[in-house]
């Protein structure tokens, strides 16, 4: 490995080439990015001084790329500056009126482009160095919004170039083609540089075997747009935001680790449930079990159709069938960020075949959720439980299922009894998600599918405290209540019974105002008979003439009855 400090013309060395590996992922730097650059960039040509920005990782190639001869070298890190910078000089030669002169710095010899892109970007990136013509797609894709800011934000003759490709420092560290590049990629990551769980694995998993990364990476997480999007998607998980492909793959790693023919110890599995990275669990569980990498990439691709087709982030914002469990599982997950649910979500899509057995399965496990919920138990062995204990058992069947919750013993994973169900919509505080999630399933459940109105989509309800938690400003104002009625009023107001969902956000005057005008609205804003009327699980509360405690424990009551009777039933399950 050699490590020397040069510019910009030693860098794009016009006798080889430099190509970013198939496991990169694509160009993402944004505005706030090409802003710090593009006045750095003014800075070096005003006043001469060398400029560092950073290191770039060349690897040393053993054997020739399909279409490329002569030197060349992968970018193991750097792509997102090298990728600037070129696009920066091809804005800046175009807006100074010399075009040419861009190709005799950024074109080899034999006139190919220096840097070429990955399959992610290839097109776009040639399209704009080639000057070729660009459709609107194209001008969607990110290296093109780039391209376009230096164009719209470079002055004519104000930044010069030569002085740049000289000023502009970087320490390239070029590495041999036996050297351990895995090892590269651990200690960039190590040091802060953002590489997802699957910019990793692809790189473990695959190397340098294209043909294997094509049929059994590409072609599964990356085909197309769509794919690409489903992936990528950032869905919160616990307290983070993480994309559908992370979460993905930390959910398989939970269910093979649990297999008995490997004999994973405790220790181990422990381990792997605390290591933070999810590429670092995987290397070390690979390597300590020495498991076939094949066998892995055959079920992670068999795994993935089972993800794809069963977890749903877009689901807040769509229509789902009443019966639909798996749909309303989704739900339970990315409505009221449940994600730990979704390593068992996972196996159950796999090894249940039968949709009857799949469907019991998957309405039994919605009653436990949604009955802890509403009783506010713990969650916090819902990690042991649903990444370990349930897959570990081979959990598979509703008898299964119900012979471990159900145990007696069991002070801490318990189904809440009907009872408990009673007391927690009458004394629970439930946060807004958790609110709106058990009032929507609820009214889904239950709505007749001959009501006038349909029910719309989870994310376009608010949820609304009938009687509002500043009531002291409209509802006493004979200030009738003591002390000790007043605390009661504090608690009831922010259960169940007192809460439901609204088609649209009240305005803070009406959402404050005394009942009658929290019904009808005033001026321009209108009330609860225009946001709640279609709402069959609150509609019939409008015609009351008051709203107090008691109305508050009837509507409770009934929401209670509505639950453990039509909605999370235990009887014949």
């Amino acid at each position: 490995m050699q490590a020397n400090e040069t510019d910009v013309n030693s860098i794009f060395n016009r006798s080889r080439t430099l190509e970013i590996p198939h496991f990169q992922r694509s160009y993402v730097w944004k505005e706030t990015q090409w802003e710090r650059f593009l006045d750095d960039m003014k800075y070096i040509s005003n006043t001469n001084f060398p400029y560092f920005i950073g290191s770039v990782i060349l690897k040393q190639q053993e054997t020739l790329s399909s279409d490329r001869t002569g030197d060349v070298r992968y970018i193991v890190d750097g792509q997102q500056r090298l990728t600037t910078i070129t696009l920066f000089f091809k804005a800046l030669y175009n807006k100074n009126n010399y075009p040419d002169k861009f190709f005799e710095i950024f074109e080899t010899h034999e006139g190919d482009l220096i840097l070429t892109h990955n399959y992610l970007d290839k097109e776009i990136f040639e399209k704009i160095l080639l000057d070729k013509e660009l459709t609107s797609k194209d001008k969607e894709k990110q290296i093109y919004k780039c391209y376009n800011y230096f164009l719209d934000n470079i002055k004519q003759n104000e930044i010069k170039a030569n002085i740049l490709l000289g000023k502009i420092r970087v320490v390239l560290i070029d590495i041999g083609p036996q050297e351990d590049e895995q090892q590269i990629f651990d200690t960039i990551n190590s040091l802060g540089v953002s590489l997802t769980t699957a910019e990793l694995m692809k790189n473990f998993l695959f190397k340098d075997d294209i043909e294997a990364y094509i049929k059994n990476w590409r072609n599964v997480f990356e085909k197309d747009d769509e794919t690409k999007k489903y992936w990528e998607q950032e869905v919160t998980a616990g307290r983070n935001k993480r994309s559908n492909i992370d979460i993905f793959l930390e959910s398989y790693l939970m269910i093979k680790i649990q297999e008995k023919e490997i004999k994973v110890s405790s220790d181990d599995k422990e381990r792997y449930f605390k290591i933070d990275s999810v590429f670092n669990s995987y290397k070390e569980f690979i390597k300590k079990y020495t498991l076939d990498k094949n066998k892995i990439i055959e079920e992670i691709k068999d795994y993935a159709k089972v993800y794809q087709e069963n977890i749903n982030p877009k689901i807040v914002i769509q229509d789902i069938d009443k019966n639909d469990y798996i749909g309303r599982a989704n739900l339970i997950i990315f409505a009221l960020d449940t994600a730990t649910i979704i390593p068992y979500l996972l196996y159950i899509c796999k090894q249940v075949q039968n949709s009857d057995d799949k469907k019991n399965i998957l309405k039994y496990l919605e009653t436990y959720l949604m009955r802890r919920i509403i009783f506010k138990a713990t969650t916090k062995n819902y990690n042991q439980l649903f990444r370990a204990s349930l897959i570990v058992n081979e959990v598979n069947t509703l008898d299964k299922l119900k012979n471990i919750i159900e145990k007696k013993s069991d002070k801490i994973n318990f189904m809440p009894t009907d009872e408990d169900v009673k007391k927690g919509f009458n004394e629970s505080w439930l946060t807004n998600k958790q609110a709106t999630g058990v009032l929507y399933l609820i009214e889904k459940t239950i709505r007749s599918d001959f009501y006038s109105t349909e029910l719309r989509f989870i994310r376009e309800y608010s949820l609304e405290h009938v009687m509002p938690k500043k009531w002291r400003n409209n509802w006493d104002k004979n200030n009738s209540l003591n002390e000790k009625q007043k605390e009661k009023r504090d608690k009831v107001l922010r259960t169940l019974g007192n809460l439901t969902i609204i088609t649209k956000r009240l305005n803070s005057s009406i959402s404050d105002a005394d009942w009658e005008i929290k019904k009808v609205g005033k001026g321009n804003h209108k009330g609860l008979n225009e946001y709640a009327n279609g709402i069959e699980i609150f509609s019939e509360y409008l015609s009351k003439t008051h709203w107090n405690e008691e109305c508050i424990k009837e509507r409770a009551n009934e929401l209670y009855d509505l639950s453990v009777n039509k909605v999370w039933s235990l009887k014949n399950k």
